[in-house]
């Protein structure tokens, strides 16, 4: 199975085939193909006559065979790239295209934020014809090696402090950490240190949203509550929807080990997604604190209070005062 970085080197060699089917619920590794696709393999003045970008709403299978059976213009293939695919409604009937594609066309569908079901005569279609990509999102304790591995190919370092900060910060949003990093390097000279990553991602080392699961999962009421407030008094530094992602992540992890108390360490750890044992003691001290019947009642909660902050059933109550809400009734 073929990984994105040896697509895109396959891509910048030449090594051409007629279609790409990408997809996934990963965007990033998608983009980063389409990227290359839509801006390498023509010269500006060839794109003209020879490039079509479409988007799956706007077009059906007949638009898209219609474009990709066009012969190249002074050039010596033609570039068809479909955007979100997935909106595609008659994407299976291509299924005669793809099995008899045009040599001289590349064709790239970009499906997106979901698998396509492999089960079907499509699929299997491509599977025998394409180039089938799935891009599956990172685990958490793979972030790392990928900020490592970006950063590394933009000849650039970052110290083992500064990582784990971002990671444990922006999660395995891979557009955003990409985003995060493209700041970073715009500002860092030498290493990227923590102090980089906190004065130019925004992160306040004491008042976070990690700092807040820490004191929820120690059941400490009183520094829950003081970065409570800070949110409340800043509300730009930690939105709602983040804040309750990030702790459904939380106790989703301190769920999981609840059943797990017998297994081997190494065991939890790869059930978790942890990067290092010293990740799993937060979490093990945490379910100390809370017992099942607890976490299945705050699982609960982290729900009610994340379509709440999407405006259902919120009766106009604020998201600083919602939050508070949500954590006191996490720790009481």
């Amino acid at each position: 199975v073929l990984d994105y970085k040896e697509i895109i080197k396959s891509l910048r060699a030449r090594q051409l085939k007629p279609v790409y089917f990408l997809h996934g619920e990963e965007p990033f590794f998608i983009d980063a193909i389409t990227e290359v696709v839509e801006n390498e393999l023509l010269t500006d003045a060839e794109k003209s006559f020879n490039q079509s970008v479409l988007y799956g709403r706007d077009v059906d299978n007949l638009a898209v065979v219609d474009v990709a059976r066009r012969y190249p213009m002074m050039a010596e293939r033609q570039v068809v790239i479909v955007k979100e695919a997935q909106d595609m409604k008659s994407l299976a009937l291509l299924q005669t295209y793809i099995e008899t594609p045009l040599s001289t066309t590349v064709l790239l569908l970009a499906y997106k934020h979901k698998r396509l079901d492999m089960r079907t005569a499509f699929a299997k279609s491509l599977v025998k014809n394409a180039v089938v990509f799935e891009s599956k999102p990172l685990y958490e304790n793979q972030v790392p090696d990928f900020i490592r591995g970006y950063l590394r190919e933009e000849k650039q370092q970052i110290d083992a402090d500064a990582l784990d900060l971002l990671v444990e910060y922006l999660g395995t949003d891979l557009g955003k950490i990409v985003n995060e990093l493209g700041k970073l390097r715009l500002n860092t000279e030498g290493s990227i240190t923590a102090a980089t990553v906190e004065k130019f991602v925004g992160i306040n080392r004491e008042y976070n949203v990690f700092e807040l699961q820490k004191a929820i999962g120690a059941r400490n009421i009183l520094q829950a509550n003081k970065i409570v407030r800070y949110f409340m008094d800043n509300p730009k530094d930690a939105p709602m929807v983040m804040v309750v992602g990030n702790l459904y992540g939380f106790f989703a992890k301190i769920y999981q080990l609840s059943f797990l108390q017998n297994a081997a360490e190494d065991v939890k750890i790869k059930t978790l997604g942890l990067r290092s044992s010293w990740f799993l003691k937060d979490y093990a001290a945490a379910l100390k604190n809370f017992p099942r019947p607890k976490l299945e009642t705050i699982v609960g909660l982290l729900r009610e209070f994340d379509l709440k902050s999407k405006g259902v059933n919120a009766d106009g109550v604020n998201e600083g005062e919602l939050l508070r809400e949500l954590v006191y009734k996490i720790l009481h």
